[in-house]
């Protein structure tokens, strides 16, 4: 038995994570030792007093993040055997030792069971994310584990969680390499390079959960005239060259962004005249630019980060796809996603269908998208499927 302080439930609280849901809000718990302190591994009661799960406290809604429903000490055994089952996970399904792909998520929070951590792999560095304060506090070994688990595959690991740990936490995190350090951000997707701005891009540096879904567009592309409206790092302006677009045009309101997208078509394609990026607003941008594409993807960052979002960002989701769909030539295929945790599948293709029928364009689906396999989603935790994405023909 471990030694860690308690936390108490209510009575019934436990029916959740007698469900295996690796979440505790705050209203469930009775009471808890004294001093407590944020990050710190507990203990979790029954009302009855009886262990039912070891986690992370943080003070905030979700107060527990569960760590295992086995009564066990988290050690560098616990890390690095979590750590194994990830790394076998990917290597059976064929994304991680793949020689044409060195670019995946090697831990993703919950579907991995590590709630609060985040883990991309971009060659020999791997970007390591805490969303949690008690992810933060066990960074340096649970980067002990992941080196040792990874043995050769990787040399780096860059810390960035900055912008992802409890702002009222005050642990004043600043980002930067705790094991290793490398100037190399080039990274390979599917046989095609990418400079990974791990430093001061969003999320890990790139957009892994994209890598299916740039594929399918690959595989669309021939012959059409493309326009990847938020482009961030050109990724699906790359695929679309690729897959023999006769021209590409990527926009982003960020000039960064631009630089990146022309930096990244460079790698791949250099002095190819196919390819123009303009940074500019994406509404104004379809506003002026009507009947000139036969391929669009929107792939725009979360309109709702929180609950309380959720009715403005479907009214950004109709708005934007309405321009979508207006703008696209007949006969045209437009990509069109959601990575807000808090839309569900239903509230997305309902803005999508309402944004179809203002158009009054006749529009058929031929694929639902969603994360891809190394962003896996435990069947105990449905709100770990945040991405999802249509693939509509239209008329």
């Amino acid at each position: 038995m471990a030694r860690y302080k308690t936390l108490l439930l209510k009575k019934g609280k436990e029916e959740s994570l007698l469900r295996f849901h690796p979440w505790i809000f705050s209203g469930a718990i009775q009471e808890m030792d004294e001093g407590i302190k944020e990050g710190e591994v507990v203990r979790v009661l029954t009302n009855h007093g009886n262990f039912i799960a070891v986690g992370h406290y943080q003070v905030g809604s979700i107060a527990v993040r569960v760590l295992s429903f086995r009564d066990i000490e988290i050690n560098q055994d616990f890390w690095e055997s979590r750590l194994k089952s990830a790394l076998r996970m990917r290597i059976n399904i064929g994304i991680a030792d793949n020689p044409s792909n060195n670019t995946y998520r090697l831990v993703h929070g919950e579907g991995d069971n590590l709630p609060g951590l985040v883990i991309d792999c971009y060659g020999e560095t791997a970007v390591m994310q805490a969303h949690s304060v008690g992810m933060h506090m066990g960074r340096q070994q649970i980067c002990n584990a992941l080196t040792q688990v990874m043995g050769e595959r990787i040399r780096n690991v860059y810390y960035k969680s900055e912008t992802t740990l409890p702002y009222k936490a005050g642990l004043g995190q600043e980002n930067g390499f705790i094991y290793g350090g490398s100037n190399d951000d080039i990274a390979v997707e599917n046989g095609l390079k990418f400079h990974v701005d791990w430093l001061k891009g969003q999320k890990t540096g790139f957009f892994v959960d994209q890598r299916e879904n740039r594929a399918l567009l690959e595989r669309y592309a021939k012959n059409r005239s493309v326009l990847n409206m938020f482009c961030y790092t050109g990724g699906f302006s790359v695929y679309a060259m690729r897959g023999g677009a006769t021209f590409v045009h990527s926009v982003d309101s960020s000039a960064k962004a631009i630089e990146l997208t022309n930096q990244n078509v460079g790698l791949n394609f250099p002095d190819d005249k196919r390819h123009q990026a303009f940074s500019e607003d994406v509404f104004k941008y379809l506003a002026a630019n009507d009947g000139k594409y036969d391929l669009i993807v929107l792939d725009p960052p979360a309109f709702a980060k929180h609950r309380s979002a959720l009715h403005n960002a479907l009214k950004g989701y109709i708005r934007l796809n309405v321009k979508g769909l207006e703008r696209i030539k007949p006969g045209g295929i437009l990509f069109t996603f959601s990575c807000s945790q808090v839309v569900t599948k239903e509230n997305f293709r309902n803005a999508v269908f309402t944004a179809a029928a203002q158009t009054g364009r006749k529009v058929r689906i031929l694929h639902q998208l969603h994360q891809p396999a190394d962003h896996p989603i435990d069947i105990y935790h449905p709100e770990g499927e945040y991405l999802k994405g249509l693939v509509l023909y239209v008329e």
